[in-house]
């Protein structure tokens, strides 16, 4: 009776771990598909508007078909460059002096303070931005775009910093210090040479965070139908090349949303594959 018992029980067990399996196979499906719906649904709208102009010529005026948006695909990759001016410093030290300086207490409230400033909506930091930077210039700028894109970056790379140096074993640490090496020095010459990856995987995904955000620069870059040279004047971005186009009357422009669309998908997506590569990598070459 005991031996039936035991059998029907590790049976039951079996059937569980089997339905358990199916159903997180079931939602991996899921998951997978939606991605591959949305790449689809692009493709299919937007794929046919995507040639050597879209990516050489300007918008073309209102009632005319065809053009491009080379600005705002330069103006993303301006603000995308000055976003990373901004969060990247912040974020890499706050993660440095999080994981090596910071004491409890210390580290409890600024990791609280990074995870809330992660949860703030983006309109919000956007308000924010307007507020310090365009109020102050009295005009939109490619300056005030990136501010607001590298307040966001910050928690997301500083936090990731702060896990990855973590990682490092402490017998890198214990070992440079007993050969005289001060604390900076180990800091600078052991630990981030042995968390690089994941630190350059942290920034990779920061940016593939921002790169779609528009609200931001509703209040701060807002838009330029022409080249922006220089960094003081508004600037056109693909975001919001996709929201004006996306709520026009005209077909055309709805067209080039799509197309936008699936540029900015594109690099979204080669941007994390480049960073799951990256940590891969990283998690191979890291010392057992």
């Amino acid at each position: 009776m005991s031996a039936w018992a035991g059998s029907a029980h590790l049976k039951i067990r079996h059937g569980i771990s089997y339905f358990m399996l199916g159903l997180a196979g079931l939602c991996a499906l899921v998951v997978v598909g939606a991605l591959f719906y949305i790449l689809g649904y692009l493709m299919k709208n937007g794929g046919t508007s995507i040639n050597l102009d879209f990516f050489t010529q300007l918008p073309k005026p209102v009632g005319e078909t065809g053009g491009g948006m080379a600005n705002a695909i330069v103006g993303s990759m301006k603000l995308l460059l000055l976003a990373s001016l901004i969060g990247v410093p912040v974020g890499v030290i706050g993660g440095i002096y999080m994981a090596e300086f910071s004491g409890k207490i210390s580290a409890f409230i600024l990791q609280y303070t990074a995870d809330l400033l992660n949860g703030v909506p983006s309109i919000v930091i956007g308000i924010l931005a307007y507020t310090l930077v365009v109020l102050p210039m009295k005009h939109f700028s490619a300056i005030a775009g990136g501010f607001a894109l590298g307040i966001m970056m910050i928690p997301i790379t500083l936090r990731s910093t702060e896990e990855f140096l973590r990682g490092v074993p402490l017998a890198l640490r214990e070992g440079s210090m007993a050969l005289g090496a001060s604390k900076w020095r180990t800091i600078v010459s052991v630990v981030l040479p042995a968390a690089y990856r994941g630190i350059l995987t942290a920034i990779l995904l920061s940016l593939a965070r921002v790169a779609g955000e528009t609200a931001p620069l509703l209040f701060t870059a807002l838009n330029n139908r022409y080249w922006s040279p220089g960094w003081n004047q508004p600037i056109a971005s693909l975001p919001y090349m996709v929201w004006n186009y996306a709520i026009s009357p005209y077909d055309d422009w709805h067209r080039q949303a799509w197309a936008a669309g699936l540029v900015l998908l594109a690099m979204v997506l080669l941007t994390n594959i480049v960073a799951r590569v990256v940590l891969a990598r990283g998690s191979n070459a890291m010392p057992r």
